[in-house]
């Protein structure tokens, strides 16, 4: 009888592993066709990149390297407005060479890559949304709604940053970088375009901040204490950051680019507190109620 009743209970632990293990394979499922509508979409932003290249490169790439550029503009008004010498941005001395045989063909694909994970970053939001959203429970995702439209804003604000204030500076400090006349610019297409890519994307990275504190903050991981207590090493972690995203030793672009970030770290405090305050509230109901 004791046999029997064993093999009863190894019957049902095994049963019991099966359907762990086929929990485990359904999620990887899940997680696999998560991936398949995130590079379609992916595919379909890089196609309609390509149809309209043109403008792609005209515009866009090719665009903080023109005078007329939009901050260009806005700066000789600036330098006229304030009577500031030397504001107005007169020429930006490079030229932008490629030196590969398959260098334009693959600045063509690399280019229309790069648009379609900009274009298509609020869709990967969206999947991410979609992928962890049955794991939470229903209090979890009250308090994380609106996670999509929020780290989309302030992806779209951080990565239009980069574009029209991060990467005309830099490209304009650069480039009027002259250790001697014999020495001309001819910048490589490749490195042209990993600058634009590097700080535009960097900006609208970094700009998720408020987002990761508020999970971190959620997940018990930080608290606004720790973040005030810390805020000197996130002074001097910040001006690294600047620094490395920014190419340049211009005090005046570094400071251009710490400013949003000690803003967002503020920002980023004041989430922090509002969901401790959340919990503290909430602890102080379930007492209430025993």
């Amino acid at each position: 009888m004791s046999t029997s009743n064993d093999l009863i209970k190894a019957i049902k632990q095994k049963g019991k592993n099966l359907e762990g293990e086929m929990s485990f394979f359904e999620h990887l499922e899940v997680l696999r066709w998560h991936i398949i509508r995130s590079v379609i979409a992916i595919a379909v932003f890089a196609i309609l990149s390509f149809t309209f290249y043109d403008f792609v490169f005209n515009k866009i790439i090719m665009g903080p390297k023109n005078l007329d550029f939009w901050t260009y503009r806005m700066m000789c008004k600036m330098g006229d407005l304030f009577s500031l010498d030397g504001f107005c941005v007169e020429r930006i001395p490079f030229n932008i060479i490629n030196t590969e045989m398959a260098g334009q063909f693959m600045l063509q694909i690399n280019s229309c890559l790069l648009m379609a994970v900009a274009l298509g970053f609020p869709y990967l939001l969206f999947e991410i949304w979609l992928f962890i959203k049955p794991a939470l429970t229903d209090v979890e995702k009250n308090s994380a709604r609106g996670f999509v439209f929020y780290a989309t804003v302030l992806f779209i604000v951080g990565a239009l940053f980069g574009y029209y204030i991060v990467v005309p500076l830099s490209v304009n400090f650069l480039t009027n970088v002259s250790l001697s006349d014999e020495i001309t610019n001819q910048i490589t297409i490749d490195s042209y375009l990993s600058l634009i890519a590097t700080l535009t994307l960097g900006c609208g990275i970094i700009f998720l901040l408020p987002i990761v504190i508020f999970i971190l903050s959620k997940l018990g991981l930080m608290t606004p204490a720790f973040m005030r207590a810390s805020r000197r090493y996130a002074v001097v972690i910040i001006l690294i950051i600047a620094a490395i995203i920014t190419p340049t030793a211009d005090v005046i672009t570094l400071l251009t680019v710490s400013a949003p970030m000690f803003v967002l770290y503020e920002l980023s405090i004041m989430v922090s507190a509002n969901v401790h305050k959340r919990k503290l509230e909430k602890e102080k109901e379930f007492y209430n109620q025993k």
